[in-house]
């Protein structure tokens, strides 16, 4: 079975340009969830019933993901989301690795706009950009389409088209424990509180939202939220070098 040579990736954590994106979707089990079915069932039944709102959608689950010359690529099979919740537990790099796009949204006054989510979730509190894993939607002629998986998320999450963004930059990607972020800036024309006000107004009439609130980042402080891993090293790049 091939595995990713995560040996010759950048260092984890440290920020590196992306040229390109090339995860080919193979039809077929993934390995790691045809060799751990009996244990994802397990595992999905505990994290059910701790948390009923969960839902076993399908999303994409790369692996032999290699790095080299600002290139990703690699292979990804549609799995379960119960497979990934069982992965993550421990990780185990040598059979699949999880990447997926994240969309920084900076307001003209040099704020991140990130978004708490709810506890129904399976992030539950946590602050990050508006996200989401990629799924068989995010498909585009056998490659996933981590742009269009970009806009789709921040659509439903907060309303916002990342179409309306004033300026977009390159690609930007780091790496931790076998998770790879591969994430975009999009400054917008509005202010952190106009951003703010939209994606309020939007959570009060959506029929079933993730997010408990939008928040304006003005500060790389890993103390300041609840994040996941990969916001603070983003947030301090960002403002170094975006705003």
């Amino acid at each position: 079975m091939l595995t990713s040579n995560i040996s010759e990736w950048p260092l984890e954590r440290a920020i590196f340009p992306v040229l390109r994106v090339d995860l080919r979707v193979v039809d077929g089990p993934h390995p790691y969830y045809r060799a751990e079915q009996t244990e994802i069932a397990a595992n999905w039944d505990e994290e059910f019933a701790a948390n009923p709102a969960l839902y076993d959608g399908l999303m994409m689950l790369p692996r032999a993901v290699q790095i080299r010359d600002g290139v990703i690529s690699g292979e990804t099979h549609v799995v379960p989301y119960s497979t990934f919740l069982l992965w993550r537990k421990a990780r185990p790099v040598a059979s699949a690795i999880h990447l997926f796009s994240l969309p920084v949204i900076v307001s003209s006054d040099n704020a991140v706009i990130a978004i708490r989510m709810g506890k129904h979730t399976s992030n539950p509190g946590r602050v990050y950009c508006a996200a989401g894993s990629l799924d068989p939607g995010d498909i585009r002629d056998g490659i996933c389409d981590l742009d269009g998986n970009m806009a789709r998320e921040v659509l439903e999450e907060t309303g916002l088209t990342l179409a309306d963004a004033r300026s977009v930059s390159g690609l930007h990607a780091l790496h931790d424990r076998g998770v790879i972020t591969v994430f975009r800036t999009y400054r917008f024309a509005e202010t952190a509180a106009e951003l703010i006000d939209r994606i309020g107004a939007h959570i009060l009439v959506d029929p079933e939202p993730e997010i408990d609130e939008a928040l304006a980042i003005r500060s790389s402080d890993p103390a300041e939220h609840l994040y996941l891993p990969f916001m603070p090293p983003i947030l301090e790049w960002v403002f170094k070098n975006a705003c």
